[in-house]
């Protein structure tokens, strides 16, 4: 479920779970730490001095010196001012269980400790014992030390002023926490606030687009993941918009192309209904009309190459296809339509160029290109079929010596629908940017060149291997 106010509530949230955590970490380390620290440092100077106490009293017994009770209780009162600790000295007592009694004390006013665990668990195992105790209250670090005479001495003293340290050390990671969180409070709105409103653009952008408004360019200025999917929002925007207008431009044309052979079929259709028509007007009536038929028929199989490859359902063939053999067939198909015009149509092959392709689509390919130079070029204008073999990639040109192409349209001249206005224009203009597909699709291309005016489309394909027998070369 997610958190009230949405992706702001979230970070802000999310930002103090994370400051809070380190802090909380970092008290957990630290306080625990610093107290057994503490305590550890104030038990080993104890001790040291209990050590050394407990080696004067040896020395003092051994000479004598407690004959007289009193002598023991002048000892530990000038160990305890000497050591700055409570000293006592115990009498053990057994067997089990142990018991101790007070034999001296430095403090015998404050209470007696007789029942005290640390002498008793070094009366028990006769080793030095260190701890840390509470009486009334009050905290206590207490070494007890084993004596050659069977005693037991213990030193002890207040830690307080160690824990008094801890407190400081609490309270002020305490105070700490509390104005980070509140930093992080203040710091983690503003910026979810921030993030937010930068994602509420994107997705009013992403509002816009979906419904097709591809004018508002998408911007955000941010150097990260949000920056880099704007830019991202930005780019689908640029494509959205260019295929929008491709679209656009695609009904259109079609709409257009579609229109003009109709409306004239109509009106011939009209025209030959009327029955005081001769003969011949009605014959020439019914050449045009197929004409229109044929056009209608080219631009719907056109339209339809299309919309397959841009479906990705337009498949093609990969065989071994002889290009000199598919140029041969071009000229014999295309000769009459190239008499018919005042073109003279000519042929150099290398029959070497044997190409990896589809060879249904290579005759559709050179046709066009053939059939784009015989449309497009005034009478007289030589057109040549070549074809080659070049590093590895077999070539079927096509070039003419007519007025060749502005370089302001060489281009265009592979868009959809594109024409170029003359008195030679004609066609639906897709039969350049169809060949230029299927080229690719055959992992070939398609590509314009001109030169001292001559005009050359070429067709450059993988190359295939050339079986043995079949090298000959021929213009």
């Amino acid at each position: 479920m997610s958190l009230p106010g949405g992706i702001r509530t979230t970070l802000a949230v999310a930002l103090l779970l994370i400051v809070g955590g380190a802090l909380g970490g970092a008290y957990l380390m630290v306080v625990p730490s610093l107290e057994r620290r503490l305590v550890a440092e104030r038990l080993d100077e104890l001790q040291s001095d209990a050590e050394a106490t407990a080696y004067s009293y040896t020395r003092a017994d051994a000479r004598g010196d407690f004959n007289d009770p009193l002598a023991v209780d002048t000892f530990v009162d000038a160990a305890s001012l000497l050591v700055n600790a409570r000293v006592v000295v115990y009498q053990v007592f057994g067997p089990e269980p142990l018991s101790l009694r007070t034999l001296a004390d430095s403090a015998a006013t404050a209470g007696q400790i007789s029942d005290d665990t640390v002498g008793l668990d070094t009366a028990q195992d006769s080793r030095i014992t260190r701890g840390r105790v509470e009486r009334r209250g009050r905290p206590f670090a207490e070494i007890a030390v084993p004596l050659v005479s069977g005693n037991v001495l213990l030193l002890s003293t207040p830690i307080e002023d160690q824990l008094a340290t801890v407190r400081v050390v609490k309270r002020r990671m305490l105070y700490a926490t509390g104005v980070a969180l509140a930093i992080a409070a203040i710091l983690g709105s503003a910026a979810a606030t921030l993030h937010a409103r930068r994602i509420r653009r994107l997705e009013r952008a992403a509002n816009r687009i979906a419904q097709g408004e591809f004018d508002e360019p998408v911007v955000d200025l941010g150097d990260d993941e949000l920056g880099e999917l704007a830019a991202a929002f930005e780019r689908m925007r640029v494509q959205l918009a260019q295929l929008d207008t491709a679209r656009k431009e695609f009904v259109a044309n079609a709409s257009h192309e579609l229109r003009t052979p109709l409306f004239s079929l109509a009106g011939f259709l009209e025209l030959m209904a009327d029955e005081d028509l001769d003969e011949d007007t009605r014959a020439g009536f019914l050449v045009t009309t197929r004409e229109q038929v044929d056009r209608l028929t080219k631009l719907a199989a056109d339209l339809l190459d299309l919309s397959r490859m841009d479906a990705g359902r337009f498949r093609v063939e990969q065989e071994e296809v002889v290009l000199a053999d598919a140029a041969r067939t071009l000229v014999d198909e295309l000769t009459p339509l190239a008499e018919s015009t005042g073109h003279s149509l000519l042929l150099e092959t290398d029959d070497r160029a044997w190409a990896l392709a589809d060879e249904e689509r290579v005759l559709q390919i050179g046709r066009s290109l053939a059939v784009n130079a015989l449309t497009h070029t005034p009478p007289g204008t030589e057109i040549v079929l070549t074809t080659a073999l070049h590093g590895g990639r077999a070539e079927l040109a096509v070039s003419d010596d007519g007025p060749g192409i502005p370089r302001e349209h060489a281009e265009r001249v592979f868009d959809r629908f594109y024409r170029i206005e003359g008195p030679h224009a004609s066609g639906s203009g897709l039969g350049l940017a169809i060949a230029r597909q299927l080229a690719e699709r055959m992992g070939g291309t398609v590509e314009l060149s001109g030169a001292a005016g001559r005009t050359t489309f070429t067709l450059s394909l993988p190359a295939a291997t050339v079986p043995a027998g079949e090298l000959a070369v021929s213009t």
